[in-house]
């Protein structure tokens, strides 16, 4: 486990943590980091305020969305010709 982190790896860590995807350790070094410098602890502050102000305007699509064949066959037809104009 390293304790001391550089601020790029502290705003990294910072980042996965707001998603779960921080490791225990990761946790606890950036803590350690956080306790030392104020500036990623401010950059920690404004993340989470934009996370809880963006989370509240964003809903999660679970729906699959396929296209349809006669869908892919338009979409096909036009791209090619719009490659042929060019």
């Amino acid at each position: 486990m390293k304790l001391m982190l550089t601020c790029d790896e502290a705003t990294a860590i910072c980042d996965k943590n707001q998603y779960g995807e921080a490791s225990i350790s990761e946790k606890i070094s950036l803590t350690f980091h956080l306790i030392m410098c104020k500036y990623c602890r401010k950059y920690t502050k404004q993340n989470d305020l934009m996370t809880r102000l963006f989370g509240r305007l964003l809903t999660r699509c679970d729906e699959t969305h396929e296209l349809t064949e006669k869908d892919k066959i338009e979409i096909d037809k036009n791209l090619k010709k719009e490659l042929k104009k060019n």
